[in-house]
């Protein structure tokens, strides 16, 4: 019989957190806290394989998992003496959800399962607050009526209201029981008005019904949109936890929080978090009401007056605070704490290793490294890579002027300005749109996730620094400011006012995540500073890593960019980019129109020194580090106009002939340009093209030399190569002009020919060309075209149907194809070196920025990987990773 069922409580469990993949990551850490002696409340978890089953037989249970939940429920009863069904001593439970990786908010939860109007007196009775009872029982029915019913939350919201102004209340706390017994009766009516049934009494129907529900939230579209975002893979299911209540809302000496052992902003080591007295665990992320600091301190400086849980509950925040530095020296990680404190005992419902962003990750590392509880290794294998990208860009410039407008919780550090959008849909269509976005809502849901994913930054009025909009912000690396109660957001007219000042749908608005202020207008930035704790972790890295990092850049602002960012030299210099530039697109152009050698070399005498400059300038900030020119690859065709009023315009202002401009352009056009007359054949059919840029290349190596010494080592490479004889005529051509530059300056320059390889006939004949090249760069976004049969231009209209079909894991064109366009790598490696021991080989596709694609190169064996100047500390990190796991070295 396969055990679907794992009970836990009184200090001892048949789970331990090394069974996360089949316990979810919930129950896991529920398991071990039991196992360690933390007063947990006793329950029990169904596992993951079931979620699987479940799904693989129609969404129906296993014939003996009822005996199993039943057996389980009654050891629940045997710790608790209470009753699950029972009028007098009525055992409560909650239902929650719980992955293997952490998904906050994305999925179901149930709480005070076990009410009727039977269970709701004998309640009563235990807590001697009859008052708690039914506010109990009204939470119990809006949130089952909205997860296993589907009866929105809305409808009994309404009702809330509704009966609050009636009847002359402001707050939830100023109801009574008998106003809450009257809701109760309303919400039922509510229920039985919208599906025509009553809403459940049976317990044990409404047991299954949660399970059911919880399971099938696995499936729904905010948690397939997360696992879509977070690289989560479907089959991996969730569990489900069933475990006995404690209560938060008994009274004074009751309370409910949520606390991180670590600032989860900043990383700072310090005990962070909020709890509010007398409620639920959901009234905390939520946002409906504004909760309290954990500390003294934390209090003082927000300038809080309500009393921190240090002031007002001293003996159980001695204990939480013996409990979070037990969990964070058990898990060697930041813990992220789930707790309730119910007539003055506390209760642990959660802990599990805390999302942060990536400046905390960074100084949490790096600390911890420091204290001796991890080494280095673990600590730069602890960060994600593409999470770096969070600290490349601009932030505010801090003397620019600012219009404040208001000031809320610095929820998610960073900064961004952008148009207001205060629906998720609207700001999902207007970033699709190239518009910057700033997500304004009254506080975010889960439903909102497409919205704050597709935004720049996210604005909420209410909720704390642990709400719903802050965590997932934080994950996400967009900058949020929660609670910014002065606004005042009316969704029906599509307006924000604040002090007086109305914003409208459409008006620019900036935010700053790391002091919670918001801005009128768009404010200026600057670019980052990286030092301190990622300057240490990246010299770690640095350490670790063999396989070398370059950049992608043919700029000297890109070429800068790329030395500050820690690369080892330019992986790829395409010199078509240069060709683009306004003071030499008129001579590219008559290159293009002439109609001979003569007139071509005539023109390209004029391009010689831009080149020759654009090396210059390129070689001196590299500074004796490889440099890998790409002879010109795109089709003559993109360096004219196209339609007769462009080639008009263009002819009249370059003073040239329109209408042979325009017979040149039908004479260059290509039904397929990308499989046309581009790379190595432009350089068989007009070879002086190639003499004119592999002597720019090598003067230029000469002068810089000159001017500091070091020796200028380019690499030149030869494009879209498919045969050895391509690459041994173009070859020639290269080595003719490498040797009549040394004659005429009088020293020989030192040089590589190599080619990219782009094409699958050249990586299956790699071991011939190898015989003549003496470096390979992979160019995967041609291989991956050319290997797929499909144009990247294009594949964006239907590849994401492919992935949300099943059909492909991941987009080819982000993360390479292991098993098709890297085989192909794979066969080309192995055969190049087979030919050539010193052949030296790396990447220079989009692949070289992608940590995935990064792991694989260094399996192949690859030299180096290169990719955009804002990735090489990315790439930088994920090389280090990949050694750490085993994988390749290599070398610049």
């Amino acid at each position: 019989m396969t055990k679907w069922v794992y009970s836990f409580g009184d200090g001892r469990a048949e789970g331990r957190a090394d069974m996360r993949n089949l316990l979810g990551g919930k129950g896991a850490n529920l398991a071990e806290m039991s196992n360690l002696g933390i007063a947990v409340p006793p329950g029990f978890t169904i596992t993951t394989e079931l979620c699987a089953a479940y799904y693989d037989n129609g969404e129906t249970y296993p014939d003996d998992l009822r005996g199993q939940v039943d057996a389980a429920v009654r050891a629940i009863e045997a710790i608790t003496g209470a009753k699950f069904g029972d009028a007098a001593n009525p055992l409560l439970v909650s239902i929650r959800s719980g992955a293997r990786a952490s998904m906050p908010g994305m999925m179901d939860t149930v709480l005070n399962l076990g009410l009727n109007r039977e269970t709701v007196d004998g309640l009563a009775a235990q807590a001697g607050d009859e008052r708690f009872a039914y506010d109990s029982y009204r939470r119990f029915i809006q949130m089952y009526s909205d997860v296993v019913l589907g009866v929105d939350h809305h409808h009994f919201e309404e009702l809330l209201d509704l009966y609050k102004q009636q009847n002359g209340h402001v707050l939830d706390t100023d109801l009574g029981a008998e106003d809450w017994k009257t809701l109760v009766g309303e919400y039922k009516a509510k229920v039985l008005e919208e599906l025509g049934e009553p809403f459940p009494e049976s317990v044990g129907d409404q047991l299954w019904g949660a399970v059911g529900a919880v399971f099938g939230s696995w499936m729904n579209a905010r948690a397939i949109t997360y696992r879509r975002l977070h690289d989560i893979p479907e089959s991996w299911g969730t569990a489900v936890n069933v475990q006995a209540m404690v209560f938060g809302n008994m009274g004074e000496d009751s309370a409910t929080g949520v606390a991180f052992t670590r600032n989860p902003s900043t990383g700072r080591k310090e005990f962070y978090g909020e709890y509010l007295v007398n409620a639920q665990g959901e009234d905390v992320v939520a946002g409906i009401r504004t909760p309290q600091h954990l500390t003294k301190a934390a209090r003082e400086n927000g300038g809080d007056d309500m009393p921190s849980l240090e002031e007002s509950m001293p003996a159980v925040f001695a204990e939480l605070t013996d409990i979070y530095g037990k969990l964070e020296a058990h898990y060697r990680d930041m813990q992220d704490i789930e707790f309730t404190v119910q007539k003055g005992k506390l209760w642990m419902l959660q802990t599990r290793n805390g999302k942060r962003t990536t400046q905390a990750a960074l100084r949490i590392a790096v600390d911890m490294a420091g204290e001796g509880l991890i080494t280095r290794e673990e600590a730069v294998a602890r960060i994600d890579p593409m999470a770096l990208d969070q600290l490349l860009h601009p932030t505010l410039d801090p003397d620019a002027e600012r219009d404040v407008l208001t000031k809320g919780l610095p929820a998610s550090p960073g900064a961004a300005s952008g148009i207001i959008a205060f629906e998720a849909d609207e700001a999902e269509k207007l970033a699709a749109d190239d518009h910057a976005v700033i997500l304004v809502r009254i506080e975010t849901s889960p439903e909102d996730i497409h919205g704050m994913h597709a935004a720049k930054g996210i604005l909420t009025s209410r909720g704390g620094m642990t709400s719903h909009a802050a965590v997932v912000a934080r994950g996400m690396g967009r900058p949020c400011v929660s609670g910014a109660g002065t606004l005042t957001i009316d969704y029906q007219n599509r307006t924000l006012t604040v002090y007086g000042r109305t914003f409208n749908a459409g008006d620019v608005l900036t935010i700053d995540g790391s002091t919670g202020e918001v801005m009128a207008g768009a404010v200026p930035t600057v670019e980052p500073e990286l030092s301190g704790d990622f300057a240490t972790l990246m010299g770690w890295a640095d350490a670790i890593r063999t396989m070398g990092v370059r950049a992608n850049a043919e700029t000297p602002l890109d070429a800068q960019t790329a030395r500050n960012f820690g690369a080892e030299g330019i992986g790829l210099c395409r010199t078509e980019h240069m060709f683009f530039d306004a003071d030499r697109i008129q001579a590219v152009r008559e290159m293009i129109l002439a109609e001979d050698e003569t007139g071509r070399r005539a023109a390209l005498d004029k391009i010689l020194p831009m080149q020759r400059r654009d090396f210059v300038e390129l070689f001196r900030i590299m500074s004796g580090l490889p440099v890998t020119v790409r002879l010109l690859d795109p089709p003559l065709h993109e360096f004219i106009p196209h339609t007769d009023a462009e080639i008009d315009h263009v002819a009249e202002a370059a003073g040239l002939d329109a209408g042979k401009l325009r017979h040149r352009a039908k004479q260059l056009a290509e039904f397929n340009p990308m499989l046309g007359h581009r790379g190595c054949r432009l350089g068989i059919s007009f070879p002086e093209i190639y003499e004119m840029q592999a002597r720019a290349i090598f003067e230029a190596a000469l002068e810089v030399q000159s001017e500091g010494g070091k020796t200028v080592v380019p690499e030149v490479m030869i494009p879209l190569v498919s045969t050895i004889a391509e690459f041994e005529l173009l070859k020639a051509r290269v080595d003719a002009v490498a040797a009549q530059v040394g004659q005429e300056k009088g020293t020989k320059p030192a040089y590589l020919v190599g080619t990219m390889m782009e094409l699958p006939r050249a990586c299956l004949r790699a071991a011939e060309i190898a015989e003549q090249a003496e470096f390979f760069s992979f160019g995967t976004n041609d291989l991956t075209q050319t290997t797929y049969g499909l144009s990247r231009d294009d594949a964006a209209k239907f590849l994401e149907d492919y992935q949300r079909r099943g059909v492909l894991e991941k987009d080819p064109f982000v993360t390479i194809d292991v098993d098709g366009v890297g085989e192909l790598v794979r066969i080309a490696a192995d055969r190049g070196k087979a030919a050539r021991g010193d052949l030296k080989m790396g990447i220079c596709g989009e692949h070289g920025g992608d940590p995935a694609s990064v792991h694989f190169c260094a399996e192949v064996g690859l030299d180096y990987v290169s990719c955009s100047p804002y990735r090489v500390p990315i790439a930088r990190l994920a090389a280090a990773q990949a050694r750490i796991s085993g994988a390749g070295s290599g070398t610049a």
